[in-house]
């Protein structure tokens, strides 16, 4: 059984995909360390979905950077630890991943008032709907061996990506149909509490940016979820058990 048969009817059935080989076990156990929480079952879902990651998406060097394996692996990596246990396609919106060396400039566009000002922003990481995750790599190296101050970029990129699936950035990912009154309830309270305790001065465990909107709520305590899960769980309990009934996993409990 191949990598691609993997995905045959939408299985996770691990048990038939090709493993990764020795080198890039080890660029895995050195890059990725939160790999080694998981257990024997999970790394090896996660070997095939990487391999399954890296064989349907392109990577692209951009500022002069050329591609490694030890690139694409610790990417892949990150991104497909989002996908464990989940019945779901690898990122279907996604073509290519376009890394940069270092913090890139974009195209961005502010409203002051009534005058609309374009300019440059440099970023680390963006999303779009459809085509391209983009990523600056050394902020991506640096998360993947940080695992517990709760920022990854590679988590929230990917993270919007399957808030994208259903063809907008709005908080809310494709859920079972039943899933969806609850979502909306403890992700829309824990969104305007954010909101409200910023504005009164207080400085929340979840981050400021998770504030901005929605979207940006989702992706920000998704990389919560997975790097500071026990403090999660103790200050937001429902806001955790929402995330760990959508991603299938607990990681406050690794």
């Amino acid at each position: 059984m191949g990598v691609f048969d993997f995905f045959k009817n939408r299985r996770r059935d691990a048990q038939g995909a090709v493993p990764l080989t020795d080198a890039q076990q080890k660029i895995l156990a050195h890059n990725v360390p939160y790999v080694a929480k998981l257990d024997a079952d999970e790394r090896r879902e996660l070997e095939a979905l990487i391999q399954v990651f890296l064989a349907e998406k392109s990577f692209e060097g951009c500022g002069g950077l050329t591609i490694t394996e030890e690139i694409r692996l610790t990417i892949a990596a990150q991104a497909c630890l989002l996908l464990l246990h989940r019945d779901t396609d690898m990122y279907p919106r996604v073509d290519s991943i376009l890394v940069y060396p270092t913090a890139y400039l974009a195209p961005h566009r502010a409203a002051d008032g009534h005058v609309v000002l374009d300019g440059l922003q440099a970023r680390l990481g963006e999303t779009s709907l459809q085509g391209a995750v983009v990523l600056a790599w050394d902020q991506a190296q640096y998360d993947a061996l940080n695992t517990v101050d709760g920022h990854n970029v590679v988590m929230h990129e990917f993270a919007h990506q399957l808030d994208g699936e259903d063809g907008k950035f709005d908080g809310v990912p494709t859920l079972p149909w039943t899933g969806y009154r609850m979502w909306a309830h403890v992700l829309g309270h824990e969104y305007q509490e954010l909101v409200t305790h910023l504005e009164a001065g207080a400085l929340p465990i979840i981050d400021d940016y998770a504030a901005t909107n929605p979207a940006e709520f989702f992706a920000v305590v998704t990389e919560m979820f997975f790097e500071r899960g026990p403090l999660l769980l103790q200050q937001h309990p429902a806001l955790y058990a929402q995330l760990k009934a959508f991603y299938h996993q607990d990681p406050a409990a690794r």
